[in-house]
């Protein structure tokens, strides 16, 4: 039976926690992915609320999801006060998913840091193009480079990491044309490689994210250099019928 007082897993629920503690990088994540959000939005794990905050600044609907009820109440007590946001509980693949938000009337689906934890990957990216309108949109972020893979993903438990071929497979056996795929956060790969592969580490450190952090104005340059690599891919896809 789950105890509804501590999450699963202790050890996502504590990275969720340093993640908070870098609000320069989940605002950067969300000005990257904003281009590609609606107004009516569903978030696939949403944990703790770091991204679900952010999206906020966009949605006028905003529906946050997770699986473990520890999640849950935090996300309950984090948006009491938001009439906008509802909370609920799915886990995907989900077959049924389409009808119980069929009310919803979803414009966008946001998965971040989320698809590499499902190990029926088209499976779930299949139950996400369900949930949109027409001419709506699913925007995920996944680690990238499998060569990268280490004690951190182990840890977080992650099933992969992908290349921009594997994602694109995932995209297209799901029933999603691309619309983008790209890479994101090119900096963060040596930090990744060194913490997970060589000092293998079962925690992002909290003293190296916040120096990481405080860089992010710098980092965001990366946007003009066009270099085929990055620690995360970010992939954007409609229904393709």
């Amino acid at each position: 039976m789950t105890n509804a007082l501590s999450p699963r897993d202790q050890i996502g629920a504590e990275t969720l926690a340093v993640m908070a503690e870098a609000p320069r990088f989940n605002t950067w994540m969300y000005d990257t992915i904003e281009p590609w959000l609606g107004r009516r939005i569903l978030e696939v794990g949403s944990g703790i609320g770091n991204m679900s905050a952010e999206l906020l600044k966009r949605a006028d609907h905003l529906v946050v999801t997770d699986l473990d009820p520890w999640y849950r109440g935090q996300l309950a007590h984090r948006f009491a006060a938001r009439h906008q946001v509802r909370v609920e509980q799915l886990e995907l693949p989900d077959a049924g998913a389409r009808d119980r938000f069929a009310a919803d009337r979803l414009d966008t689906v946001v998965a971040l840091n989320v698809v590499e934890h499902i190990e029926d990957d088209v499976a779930a990216v299949r139950s996400m193009r369900e949930l949109v309108m027409p001419g709506g949109r699913v925007v995920v972020l996944v680690p990238a480079l499998p060569g990268l893979y280490g004690e951190l993903d182990r840890q977080l438990g992650h099933y992969r990491r992908y290349t921009r071929r594997s994602l694109g497979t995932v995209f297209t056996r799901a029933g999603l044309r691309m619309e983008r795929l790209f890479w994101f956060n090119r900096v963060g790969i040596l930090g990744w490689w060194f913490n997970g592969r060589i000092r293998r580490l079962k925690q992002i450190p909290l003293s190296q994210l916040r120096s990481f952090d405080a860089l992010v104005p710098l980092l965001r340059l990366e946007q003009y250099l066009k270099l085929p690599f990055g620690q995360s891919l970010i992939a954007v896809g409609t229904p393709a019928c």
